[in-house]
């Protein structure tokens, strides 16, 4: 069955969709930790990041460069952390989290966010590629 990433890739699941290319796709957490939280994902199904080709794993943090840049001139933050967990979806990502404070970088603060605010964010990280 496939992964809810796939199906987003596919179009069935909409998302707020910050950058693409032919390998990977970025998106906005629809129940981030703090404003900005982005999913950064391979466009090839692969369970366990590690699992990964050297080159498609290499190039995910790559392509994850500029969505950090356009994250922190859009989102007031110290940094932009990365998080790779990977449980909780079995498909290969990571988390970009504008933070300023480490203890910000908890799963526990994950909360639903509003489809306007997402919207507008996108808007506004999109304009600052």
């Amino acid at each position: 069955m496939a992964s809810i990433f796939t199906r987003i890739l596919h179009g069935d699941i909409p998302c707020h969709k910050l950058a693409e290319d032919d390998r990977y796709l970025a998106f906005l957490d629809i129940r981030p930790i703090a404003a900005g939280h982005t999913l950064v994902i391979p466009k090839q199904e692969t369970d366990y990041l590690f699992d990964l080709d050297d080159a498609l794993l290499g190039g995910l943090l790559v392509f994850a460069r500029p969505v950090s840049r356009a994250l922190a001139a859009v989102i007031p933050c110290k940094r932009v952390g990365v998080i790779v967990a990977g449980l909780e979806v079995p498909h290969a990502h990571v988390h970009l989290v504008p933070f300023s404070e480490l203890n910000q970088l908890n799963f526990a603060h994950a909360r639903p966010a509003d489809e306007a605010t997402l919207a507008a964010l996108t808007k506004k990280i999109r304009a600052a590629f």
